[in-house]
């Protein structure tokens, strides 16, 4: 256990919790939404400070991150835990386990064991992923600034619902978020247990603190698959910056949300081509490889200039970040 940080007593024992915009009010002996900051004595600790649960290494474009560092690995770390109780999670084994668990489960690592894993292994980045990588700020903090002296870069795949406070604390070391974008409020509070805004001003937050910022919208049938939602946040996307690459990703089946089928890949191109018609540089179809969507265009003069398959580069038409036919400059962060 470690003391949490970005909290306060309240008096009476209780204590808030501001890592997230579910701000916990905690009473002694009880955990936060996330079910893993619990209240002892009137101390707010994290109980997965160093408890690595998953671990791999993935192809950036895995998270997926199109113009973060195309085709380089990062070695990927998650713990237990979530403050989303999302009713489709495809890792809800580890993400939902400590709400139905009194255990904390996970490998004892350092953030030095973990920085020399991700350089042992010839990894260009750590990735904080699988689970919301806010409900471990502690440990990824900690991670994270000793990566950046190492050379190595920090990634987050995340919800969102990241506090104002935690975001700037993170963003010095951070270097590229994939925030998902699920649907509209009455989505966030049937289906995941949120609220929508919270997830926008972190999208915008993060823009302003110099992270490099993706969106990952998945798209389930009759959930948030209209037009009106899919413009919506084309429109908010563009608002704050059109160069967010935007990835538009099917749905299949998983844990509690199972009455829909997968998301039809003409849902996908109508997705996509909102995003083009509203103005975004890059859309995305995820999910479907080989079918064409994952490919990098240049948003200038339309050459090919990265094919991929799945998470996999095939093809790269491009020279110092630069388009090889027309010489337009390409948004991200390590570009060929």
């Amino acid at each position: 256990m470690k003391e949490a940080r970005l909290y306060e007593k309240l008096g009476d024992g209780r204590v808030k919790c501001f890592l997230c915009p579910q701000y916990c009010s905690i009473s002694p002996g009880k955990r936060g939404i996330c079910a893993v900051r619990e209240n002892r004595e009137g101390v707010l600790y994290t109980l997965v400070y160093g408890k690595v649960a998953a671990r791999n290494v993935d192809p950036i474009e895995k998270k997926p991150l199109f113009h973060f560092y195309p085709g380089s690995r990062s070695y990927s770390i998650a713990t237990v835990g979530c403050n989303f109780r999302c009713m489709h999670c495809q890792n809800s084994g580890i993400s939902q386990y400590p709400k139905e668990h009194p255990d904390i489960p996970g490998e004892n690592m350092t953030p030095e064991q973990v920085v020399q894993e991700a350089e042992r292994l010839g990894c260009t980045s750590i990735s904080y992923t699988y689970t919301e990588p806010t409900i471990f700020l502690e440990f990824a903090y900690e991670c994270a600034r000793l990566a950046h002296q190492r050379g190595i870069r920090n990634v987050f795949v995340s919800n969102g619902y990241t506090s104002p406070d935690a975001a700037r604390l993170i963003a010095p070391y951070l270097d590229a978020n994939n925030i998902d974008l699920k649907g509209n409020d009455a989505f966030y509070r049937k289906i995941v247990g949120a609220k929508l805004q919270p997830v926008l001003d972190t999208i915008r937050l993060m823009k302003e603190l110099g992270v490099w910022v993706e969106v990952t919208t998945l798209i389930i049938p009759d959930h948030n698959d209209s037009d009106e939602f899919l413009t919506f946040a084309a429109e908010f996307l563009k608002s704050v910056d059109p160069a967010i690459p935007w990835h538009v990703t099917q749905y299949y089946p998983t844990f509690k949300l199972i009455d829909k089928p997968r998301t039809p890949l003409s849902t996908l191109r109508r997705a996509r081509e909102i995003g083009v018609k509203t103005g975004l540089k890059y859309v995305y179809e995820g999910n479907v490889p080989g079918e064409g969507g994952e490919n990098t265009w240049c948003p200038s003069c339309r050459a090919l200039l990265i094919e991929r398959r799945g998470v996999q580069l095939t093809s790269l038409r491009m020279r110092d970040g630069k388009c090889l036919q027309c010489g337009a400059p390409i948004d991200g962060r390590g570009m060929p």
